[in-house]
């Protein structure tokens, strides 16, 4: 029996208690700021720093997308400027539908066509 404790004694002196491996992926609310950072290598959902770029008010967010709603704003951006141009001449103030038929779809549609 005492021969039988050795070896368990000899055997759990082996299986020492190693520090757990620290994580390159970044998790949580803050996961795309420390992978921007450079403190973690990618996001839960593999994006890497190389993927991540900082919008105008200041977020990261990823690369592709922000690219993808650039291009979509690209095919609207004249309508929105000419309804800005109308909203201004005018004088419209707070909320207005720009409805078909109403002045400031007629004046933003003058405006659009120029």
């Amino acid at each position: 029996m005492a021969k039988a404790m050795r070896a368990a004694r000899k055997a759990m002196k082996a299986m020492r208690r190693r520090a757990m491996k620290k994580s390159v992926i970044a998790k949580g609310k803050r996961a795309r700021s420390s992978v921007f950072h450079g403190n973690k290598a990618k996001t839960q959902s593999g994006l890497k720093k190389s993927d991540l770029i900082k919008n105008k008010a200041g977020k990261i967010v990823s690369r592709k997308a922000s690219a993808r709603g650039k291009r979509s704003y690209a095919r609207i951006k004249g309508w929105t400027v000419a309804v800005g141009k109308a909203r201004k001449a005018l004088g419209v103030k707070g909320f207005v539908a720009v409805k078909k038929g109403t002045a400031l779809y007629k004046k933003a549609k003058e405006f659009y066509g120029k």
